[in-house]
């Protein structure tokens, strides 16, 4: 099943997620994985999001515990959101998130350390919609694209959640959080429409996801 995400407010063309490719992170420092396959749990996933994600809106909350220092994106006006990169520490909390924008990275949103994985998203591609769970600290951090990609990162324990815009066609354009010495206690997600006009072609279905050290 695919949904059509008609944009507003003067944006032309449509924002759809196809089936979706898993696209695993590992844990193996300098090493790379490529995924094609397509499996019926994932299938299932993104029929599960696509009904709750039409009787239920999540947007402009903050999920987690919290507590700690606070964070927030920085606005940029000139380029979407191209990649990911999350920061896994040794006890299994998301200890950082960083936002790639055209081809720079964002400061580091939560605290250092842990071991990075990156999701870099091809052109014309965009987050549309997160699953995740939280105990007393972010532990699981899944990201679902226009493209029918997903990234997953950490490991799926505690209470989870669900995120999307409020609005049809709005993209992740930020977050917002909480942090304290072990990771990230609370998050939030920004959601606007993007700068540039979305593309509805679906793309390759094989996708690199790096991991560094």
């Amino acid at each position: 099943m695919c949904r059509t995400f008609k944009p507003q407010h003067g944006h032309s063309g449509s924002l759809w997620p196809c089936p979706l490719v898993l696209a695993r992170v590992t844990w193996t420092p300098g090493s790379a994985r490529s995924l094609g396959t397509r499996e019926p749990e994932t299938m299932l996933l993104w029929l599960t999001l696509t009904i709750l994600w039409s009787t239920t809106c999540w947007a402009d909350q903050m999920y987690g515990n919290g507590g700690g220092t606070y964070f927030s994106s920085s606005i940029d006006n000139k380029n979407d959101i191209s990649g990911i990169r999350v920061s896994i520490g040794p006890i299994g909390t998301i200890k950082s998130i960083q936002l790639r924008f055209g081809s720079a990275w964002s400061e580091i949103y939560g605290v250092s350390g842990g071991r990075a994985q990156e999701f870099i998203l091809q052109p014309d591609e965009y987050i549309i919609g997160l699953v995740g769970s939280h105990r007393v600290y972010l532990r699981y951090l899944v990201v679902y694209t226009n493209l029918g990609r997903q990234a997953i990162f950490g490991q799926n324990s505690g209470r989870s959640f669900i995120v999307y815009p409020d609005v049809s066609g709005k993209v992740l354009t930020g977050l917002f959080g909480q942090s304290q010495l072990l990771g990230i206690t609370g998050i939030g997600f920004k959601w606007d429409y993007p700068l540039a006009e979305p593309e509805t072609t679906p793309p390759s279905t094989t996708q690199n996801i790096e991991t560094t050290p």
